[in-house]
């Protein structure tokens, strides 16, 4: 069994290159970079690779602290052929020469996996982690798994023996505008989310619409289904921006409005004025990690910093009514 990771093992000073391996999903990838910023921060000699899945490898293009990002590709991992098409795809990781360091933020067997064929010396991961990935691991850091993303990837670097501050800006790379014109004064709204029960429904999107009128509105993210009958100020780019381009739009935008996703977690890496819906999923643990953001849970609308605090109980779901009192908080933010 892997030993309790600590700072003796080992020594960054001497550390060339590092292999990331944190493939998804979106918001997770976004929790990871503060963890790898703080390590080139402090060793700005050590070169960074990162294991992605394709689709979120834009994320990281172009990002100051990232040398080199290895696409993993895995729908193509499926099938008889899968385990042949892995040997084969992983032999790049230890190309031209193992890393130093392997640092596994995923803690599942298929990134424990990635991080053993890198054949680095020193393979470390979380303690939390699953499917018997921490058999693959040298070492493991200790870490509250009921504490925040961001703060038990953290703990792996603090096992390092990096200081971590009080405060961490997460970076993300460069936005790209997308085509159109957009009001200098626009929100932007991430309605939409995969997870089961996080999404808004359209009635509720086109209510927020109204309600925001004539404040400008920009629909953004992905969705199966097609959303009509909206109010003049709203403009739809559902399924029509890449990741750059939503990066730009959080860069300019007045302010965010997005569901639990990863989206809401790359616009509050942005800016703090960004407010996470969330129906069932903790904010504590999964809210926006920017301590002057604010979430509405439960009927209530605070502070990151004051729900951390105060957890107020109580249990509401998306309604009417909801949409009606997060617009109007949103006015009063904005100043309309």
């Amino acid at each position: 069994m892997p030993r309790l990771l600590q700072a003796r093992d080992c020594d960054l000073d001497s550390v060339q290159s590092i292999l990331v391996v944190k493939p998804s999903s979106l918001g997770d990838i976004v929790h990871t970079l503060p963890a790898v910023q703080l390590i080139v921060a402090r060793h700005p000699h050590i070169e960074i690779r990162w294991v992605a899945n394709t689709e979120w490898t834009p994320l990281l293009k172009g990002h100051p602290d990232i040398d080199e990002i290895i696409p993993f590709p895995r729908r193509e991992m499926r099938g008889l052929g899968a385990p042949f098409k892995f040997w084969n795809w992983s032999k790049t990781l230890s190309e031209p020469a193992p890393p130093d360091l392997t640092l596994d933020f995923q803690g599942l067997l298929r990134s424990a996996l990635i991080a053993r064929r890198s054949k680095a010396p020193l393979i470390a991961g979380l303690s939390d982690a699953r499917e018997g990935a921490r058999h693959f691991y040298h070492r493991i850091a200790q870490v509250d798994e009921c504490a925040h993303a961001a703060d038990r990837y953290l703990a792996l670097v603090a096992a390092l023996g990096i200081k971590i501050p009080d405060e961490i800006d997460t970076r993300l790379p460069p936005g790209q505008s997308p085509s159109g014109y957009f009001p200098p004064d626009f929100l932007l709204l991430h309605p939409f989310s995969r997870g089961e029960g996080k999404s808004l429904s359209p009635e509720h999107v086109r209510l927020f619409c109204e309600e925001m009128a004539p404040f400008p509105v920009v629909i953004a993210g992905r969705w199966d289904e097609a959303l009509t009958d909206l109010p003049d100020n709203a403009n739809n780019l559902l399924n029509n921006t890449s990741l750059p381009e939503l990066i730009w739009l959080m860069e300019k935008a007045n302010f965010t409005v997005s569901v639990d996703s990863g989206p809401m977690h790359m616009a509050a890496a942005i800016s703090n004025r960004v407010l996470g819906i969330h129906t069932w999923s903790d904010p504590s643990k999964v809210g926006p990690y920017r301590k002057a953001a604010h979430v509405w849970k439960n009927g209530h609308i605070l502070s990151v910093a004051d729900w951390n605090e105060k957890r107020p109980e109580g249990s509401e779901v998306i309604s009417d009514r909801s949409v009606k009192t997060i617009s109007a908080w949103v006015k009063e933010a904005v100043g309309v």
